[in-house]
């Protein structure tokens, strides 16, 4: 018999338990999507299911659980919902390369009016537009952990010009960055503001009237962090004015009401959060469970802990 320690580990997919594949001797798994009563009434691990609501979390309820490992990087507004006793831990190296591709995709989309002509094909209308660029545009990339990093990454090669702004001004990796207080400064010479910060009360409403204010007419807001970061009826009123132009993963609220200004405001490009929905997820979600439950058979700590 193996002196393993028994490991009891929540999955909420046969579809994740088959990617996982094979884990150590003395490692349980049980397919949990936390729409049901709970099979055990403890777990070493419990995975929930992609994107879980408040609703969902409140499956755990009296359920023993060592670690909640979300397969989202945000993790604001779920400390409320981690059982007693629990720790959270995210999805860091999960979805931080596909959101950065779409962040790329829609910053190109609106520059080269790509959404206009899908509208044109659709009406098999022929009607050229002289775009704008992504290349040589200042790109001021706010949120430079990981999914800012990854974007950064991917459009140097455009030829743009990089400015990286985090919570702190540092020298990193012979890179200076720039700290949150300099954004007002910052904003007045920003053609792509490209926001990749996580949400929380320390985010919210950052971006708001006076700072869009700030940017240069016909510059482009892309945001692929939190729809909260942004006001949105400042927003909305900026593009209005035509004076802006927007290309969204993430709104406030979400999902957007059918009668929201923000669907037919000039110049907004809007997507339903799906900055990590790809086909990358599904083997870079395996790899990080897995990994855990080694870890925790091990007797090792576990990766990306968010909370105590």
């Amino acid at each position: 018999m193996s002196d393993s320690p028994r490991i009891v580990v929540s999955l909420p997919s046969d579809e994740l338990a088959a990617d996982v594949g094979d884990l150590p001797e003395g490692v349980e798994t049980v397919v949990w999507d936390l729409r049901s009563p709970a099979p055990r009434d403890a777990f070493d691990m419990v995975v929930p299911p992609y994107m879980s609501g408040r609703r969902i979390l409140a499956a755990l309820d009296g359920v023993r659980v060592g670690l909640l490992q979300s397969q989202s990087i945000g993790y604001e507004g779920l400390a409320g919902y981690v059982p007693d006793g629990a720790r959270l831990a995210n999805a860091s190296s999960v979805h931080e390369t596909a959101t950065a591709e779409l962040a790329v995709g829609l910053a190109i989309a609106a520059q080269r009016n790509l959404a206009d002509y899908v509208r044109d094909q659709e009406a098999r209308r022929w009607a050229p537009l002289f775009g704008a660029s992504v290349a040589d545009s200042t790109v001021l990339v706010l949120g430079y952990g990981g999914v800012g990093k990854a974007i950064a990454a991917r459009l140097r090669p455009f030829e743009t010009d990089i400015v990286p702004v985090a919570s702190r001004a540092r020298d990193e990796d012979g890179e200076h960055i720039h700290g949150i207080d300099e954004l007002a400064e910052l904003l007045k010479t920003t053609d792509i503001l490209m926001i990749a910060l996580p949400g929380g009360e320390g985010t919210r409403g950052l971006i708001g009237a006076e700072q869009l204010a700030l940017l240069p007419d016909g510059a482009l807001v892309v945001n692929v962090g939190r729809g909260s970061i942004v006001d949105t009826d400042a927003l909305v009123a900026e593009l209005q004015r035509e004076r802006l132009r927007a290309a969204l993963d993430v709104v406030d609220p979400e999902p957007l009401p059918e009668d929201h200004p923000l669907w037919h405001a000039p110049g907004a490009l809007i997507v339903p959060h799906v900055g990590g929905a790809s086909e990358a997820m599904r083997p870079r979600i395996a790899r990080l469970v897995r990994e855990q439950i080694e870890r925790l058979a091990a007797g090792e700590e576990p990766r990306n802990v968010v909370t105590p």
